[in-house]
């Protein structure tokens, strides 16, 4: 009989043999199983609102499935990874990791949850049935070769920027990224925890980290930024916009189109040759300047949502 365990904190060994879990399934799968949030609140062992839920072979104690919850801008993210051996049993090993989840989340008072899944395939749905999830969300992953095409950068206002300081810049940065993600369930209400967790990530490099602002009543204001990351450990040819954003009382100028090509010219002078993204599909404003930068779209992902009420 499968064993199931739950963790509100993780040991260093049991983080240890979930990623190893999460390699074997990237490697059949050719992505990662956890998005950046919810990878790097594993590795942190377990924050507030954290729970790692392990299914284990019964013969060898491994883990041959991990489902995570973590707990957002006023929402709760969850994801469920089975490895590739046993995903025949992904609907009897996801309902009952599903049910332990949902009921750590109904006593820390319940509220929203995002269910995030590439590609759903019939069981993903069977599953979010028996949980009465619906299709949410959809984010795709955007692509475009780099160097970008002389017709794209002359056609982009060249704006200036500088790199992210790290001390200096966290309190102003916060305030843009909440103001401009106010709405959003992962990006959203980031604390100076949070954002030091990513600077303390190996891929993290101010240099990569590019701030704009505009000169407001004699004062530098920061206006927008655009935070790239190479993951050098994964793929270097590939740079990815890991977070972009303008604060909001400086829409409209144009800003969010000339920070991505700042962006995106770093890496490529960082030597990438793949410029990625992601965004919500639903955001028409975004997708539609990605587009005339030359991104297509590579993958899609769906959102199952629900609302888990509280049994507090």
């Amino acid at each position: 009989m499968i064993e199931f365990d739950v963790k509100r904190s993780m040991a260093a060994q049991e983080i240890a043999e979930v990623i190893q879990l999460l390699n074997a399934v990237e490697k059949a799968d050719g992505r990662k199983p956890l998005n950046n949030h919810l990878w790097i609140d594993l590795r942190l062992g377990g924050r507030a609102g954290f729970a790692g839920l392990t299914a284990r072979d019964p013969k060898t104690s491994q883990p041959i499935a991990y489902c995570q919850i973590s707990r957002g801008n006023g929402s709760w993210s969850l994801d469920l990874v089975v490895h590739p051996n046993f995903r025949k049993q992904t609907l009897e090993i996801g309902k009952s990791l599903f049910t332990d989840a949902t009921k750590i989340i109904s006593e820390e008072g319940g509220g929203h949850v995002h269910w995030w899944v590439c590609g759903p395939s019939e069981i993903d749905q069977q599953l979010a049935d028996l949980f009465s999830f619906k299709a949410g969300r959809n984010l795709l992953q955007m692509r475009v070769e780099l160097p970008l095409s002389p017709e794209v950068l002359s056609a982009t206002k060249s704006i200036q920027t500088r790199s992210f300081v790290v001390g200096a810049d966290d309190a102003a940065w916060l305030t843009v990224n909440n103001r401009a993600f106010a709405q959003h369930p992962e990006q959203g209400g980031w604390t100076t925890e949070v954002l030091r967790s990513r600077q303390s990530e190996k891929w993290f490099d101010p240099n990569g980290f590019l701030l704009h602002h505009i000169k407001t009543n004699a004062t530098d204001q920061l206006a927008g930024f655009c935070w790239t990351k190479i993951d050098k450990d994964t793929d270097p040819s590939v740079g990815e916009i890991y977070v972009i954003a303008v604060d909001p009382q400086f829409h409209g100028q144009g800003l969010g189109r000339a920070l991505t090509v700042a962006g995106l010219n770093h890496l490529a002078k960082a030597n990438a040759t793949t410029g990625m993204l992601f965004v919500d599909r639903d955001n028409d404003a975004a997708v539609m300047t990605y587009t005339k930068l030359g991104f297509t779209i590579h993958d899609i992902e769906q959102a199952f949502v629900g609302e888990i009420p509280s049994h507090i």
